[in-house]
């Protein structure tokens, strides 16, 4: 006969199943240990990815909005800034769990982020671009750093 678990046994259970493997993984050595500037560092690096993905998902809505009126050079930027904001998103989750692929996803997103900034600067004059331009050079500046 099947026994059911309480819902508390079945959350402590989850919890120590996501989070016991991590904190006891084999292959995370004693000076991988992140120190006090280390955490600063992650917990940055992860509010900026958040951050440039936020305002990345905005400037497609603008750019969307640009492109009804005819603006067709907001066509790259639009499509620069919704793969940017997958990439931000995914570095911020990545990240901020301390995952292994840390630094690959920061470089990528470094990468990325300078590209989504070039092709937002191709269209001076507009708020909405330069904001994304300068949200996502800090977030280059950031993520590069994290991944060295």
């Amino acid at each position: 006969m099947l026994r059911t678990l309480s819902l508390g046994r079945c959350f402590a259970t989850l919890a120590f199943a996501l989070f016991g493997t991590i904190a006891f993984a084999p292959n995370v050595a004693a000076a991988d240990v992140p120190n006090a500037e280390h955490a600063k560092m992650v917990q940055d690096c992860a509010k900026a990815c958040s951050d440039c993905q936020r305002i990345c998902d905005m400037c497609v809505t603008h750019c969307a909005q640009m492109l009804s009126e005819g603006k067709k050079e907001h066509m790259a930027a639009l499509a620069h800034c919704a793969d940017c904001s997958s990439f931000c998103a995914a570095a911020s989750q990545i990240v901020a769990r301390g995952g292994p692929m840390s630094k690959l996803i920061c470089a990528s997103c470094g990468d990325c982020c300078a590209k989504c900034a070039a092709e937002c600067e191709k269209v001076p004059g507009d708020a909405h671009m330069k904001a994304c331009a300068e949200e996502c050079r800090r977030c280059e500046t950031i993520c590069k750093a994290m991944a060295k």
